[in-house]
């Protein structure tokens, strides 16, 4: 049994394809066909059931599969040991990023980790949530940057801020006369939606619950539209086609003036579109750091929270 071959049959587990799993461990398809038949004959017992379709890991084969995810960790840990003797921070960090914070942060962390910390390079990974919680659950990345909530998969969790949203509306729009805007408001109008897996999406519908029935029925097709990006969905809101919500970060910079008030220069006044701040309260998302608690480079996590810190991070709520 070797390292080697436990890799193998993590990959095969999360693939739940061949082909598929030795693209991700860079080797050919029969090499690790070979080399895990090989394991299972040394085990004696079958760890996969292989069909036309698909690939499905045995009841015993789970067990065996999540020892074997815990023992290359280990492994894994005993380089990190042998590197933090020489320097904490040496080697890169896999860091992974959902979609609504990654276009808008990455840019000024890059930079800062460069500057503070260039022995440590960012090897980033954008996904959605229930993705980056696979990956740091089988060690594909050390941490990542979420918004809560998510589900208690028993990792470390360090809050860095609060961010509001803000609503987009056209610029011909009647609600872009308002200072402020509020839920009551935005029900009447088309909401346009990120698409399904998106953790934004089910923030937006927490602020407009009316628009979640909207998703299964046909009055859906008049009331909400779904992008794949924020940016696209701005594009869609600059075509007329609706309205929006946003993260603060989103916000171009001469939008809005550093205290969320729009800004009245002819240059906004231009834009095809608004940013407008909700009355009272906002409505917040947290976003948070999280690793694996056996993940044991506390230094290297230390070191990304005061990059993010670093960052310009306009009208959020910073936490300690």
């Amino acid at each position: 049994m070797t390292l080697t071959e436990l890799k193998y049959i993590v990959a095969v587990a999360r693939e739940k394809h061949f082909g598929k799993a030795a693209d991700a461990c860079y080797v050919s398809q029969p090499t690790l066909s070979v080399a895990i038949k090989k394991l299972e004959e040394e085990l004696d017992v079958k760890l996969f059931e292989r069909s036309a379709n698909e690939v499905t890991v045995t009841p015993l084969g789970e067990e065996i599969v999540r020892q074997a995810q815990s023992v290359l960790e280990q492994a894994a840990n005993i380089k990190e040991i042998a590197k933090r003797g020489k320097d904490p921070l040496a080697g890169p960090l896999r860091l992974g990023v959902i979609y609504t914070i990654a276009p808008y942060l990455l840019p000024d962390l890059v930079k800062q980790t460069i500057a503070h910390t260039p022995q440590m390079p960012l090897m980033l990974q954008e996904n959605f949530t229930v993705k980056l919680l696979e990956m740091l659950r089988t060690g594909e990345i050390d941490c990542a940057i979420m918004a809560e909530p998510f589900p208690d998969t028993g990792l470390a969790i360090a809050a860095l801020y609060d961010e509001p949203f803000l609503a987009v509306v056209p610029a011909a729009h009647a609600l872009a006369k308002q200072e402020t805007v509020n839920a009551e408001l935005l029900k009447r109008e088309t909401m346009l939606l990120l698409g399904s897996g998106h953790c934004f999406r089910d923030h937006v519908l927490e602020v407009c619950p009316e628009f979640a029935r909207f998703s299964s029925d046909a009055e859906g097709i008049r009331k909400s539209f779904e992008g794949s990006s924020l940016e696209t969905i701005k594009h869609m809101v600059a075509a007329g086609m609706g309205v929006t919500l946003v993260p603060r970060l989103s916000v171009p910079r001469d939008a809005l003036s550093a205290d969320g008030v729009r800004n009245k220069r002819k240059r906004d006044e231009d834009a095809y579109v608004r940013y407008l701040p909700f009355d009272g309260d906002p409505p917040t998302r947290r976003v948070v750091l999280a690793w694996r608690r056996s993940f044991t480079r506390y230094e290297a996590i230390a070191a990304l929270r005061n990059a993010i810190y670093a960052c310009e991070l306009p009208g959020v709520k910073r936490l300690s």
